[in-house]
């Protein structure tokens, strides 16, 4: 007799959507990379993610439709006919305005040809890149895995776009996340918001996209700098902070020059939109060098000794898997919940992700 199906609990559906399968991982030229997660409780609003570009999009598909696009749109639409695409739609726009002072039709085509050509361009590198999500939301429990994957969902509805019409990711796509997460200033859309209590859905994120042999390309909204492990000298690399921008938590800051911004509640402080030049870059120079990313429940970014406990950990694993070298790190942060317990702070005890990128 079959077992009759009885469907997750919503804690146990979230922690479920909230893990990637090993499957997952990318492959990338001179890089091996894992990543693991432990929740306080049942589930918890730490969320991490290989984006496996190949895996997940059909490059070769996108490719071959960015440059089919390129020739139709330098084709002129037939009169009568109605109009085949973005390009047509605005070329009869252009026409029906009684002042000629825009481009012309054939300049208009042309330009939205180049488009797609570097669209197409652009595609082709993802044969050779893996991106790294990280989002760490306040507090734990359901509430936090709610946060998390608001901004999961957020970002791959956002990245289809970016393929779309980019052909990459780009600085709107964390833009548009933020704004995502922002509190609206009337009640309308704040998800989870208690009116008594102001809450705010809050969550920090690093988005990185890794190249061959190490190069970390990467954003970062509130979360903890990662930590570059040195194989030569056997220890964290000291990294010049100057060169990390780090703009505040998703959600608590709208730039000055947002149309919205007037619509949300943000800061006072000024900022700008968020810029390529923001974008932070670090590289591995050697085999064995490692990038350490993990959230606060690990390491807060400024404890000595937690972090010169997890150097320690990093000393006597390094050159095993990052998998070997995750699961070290994550026993280490168990560890520590442990002593927390002892002494009476089990409140302190939170989510804890540790991802491991290493030059082989």
């Amino acid at each position: 007799m079959a077992t009759p199906y009885t469907p997750p609990s919503i804690d146990e559906y979230l922690r479920e959507r909230l893990m990637p399968v090993e499957g997952a991982i990318p492959h990338v030229q001179g890089i091996d990379m894992y990543g693991g997660s432990i929740p306080a409780g049942i589930v918890g609003g730490d969320l991490f993610e290989y984006i496996n570009f190949q895996q997940r999009y059909d490059i070769d598909a996108r490719i071959q439709r960015a440059l089919k696009r390129s020739q139709e749109y330098l084709e002129p639409l037939p009169p009568g006919t109605p109009p085949r695409n973005s390009v047509d739609d605005h070329v009869q726009w252009l026409k029906s305005k009684a002042e000629k002072k825009f481009v012309s039709e054939k300049e208009y085509r042309a330009a939205r040809s180049s488009e797609q050509v570097r669209v197409a361009e652009d595609l082709r590198e993802l044969y050779t890149t893996a991106g790294v999500l990280l989002v760490d939301a306040q507090g734990h429990g359901i509430i936090a895995a709610k946060i998390a994957s608001t901004v999961h969902d957020t970002f791959h509805a956002l990245m289809l776009s970016e393929l779309d019409h980019r052909g990459k990711t780009t600085p709107e796509l964390f833009e548009r996340i933020n704004l995502r997460l922002a509190l609206s200033a009337t009640a309308r859309n704040a998800l989870g918001r208690i009116e008594q209590a102001n809450a705010q859905e809050i969550a920090t994120m690093l988005y990185g996209e890794v190249g061959p042999y190490g190069h970390f390309r990467f954003v970062n909204f509130g979360h903890p700098p990662p930590l570059v492990y040195s194989a030569e000298y056997r220890k964290f690399m000291d990294i010049d902070r100057s060169r990390m921008v780090q703009f505040l938590p998703l959600g608590l800051q709208i730039p000055e020059n947002h149309p919205d911004r007037n619509r949300y509640l943000s800061l006072d402080s000024q900022r700008t939109p968020v810029k390529s030049s923001d974008l932070s870059e670090l590289t591995l120079l050697s085999p064995g060098d490692i990038f350490f990313l993990y959230t606060d429940g690990v390491y807060d970014g400024s404890d000595r000794e937690n972090r010169r406990q997890l150097e320690e950990v990093m000393r006597e694993h390094y050159w095993q898997t990052p998998k070997e070298i995750c699961k070290a790190l994550l026993d280490q942060a168990l560890k520590e919940d442990d002593r927390l317990r002892q002494i009476g702070e089990s409140d302190r005890i939170d989510d804890k992700t540790v991802f491991i990128i290493k030059r082989n």
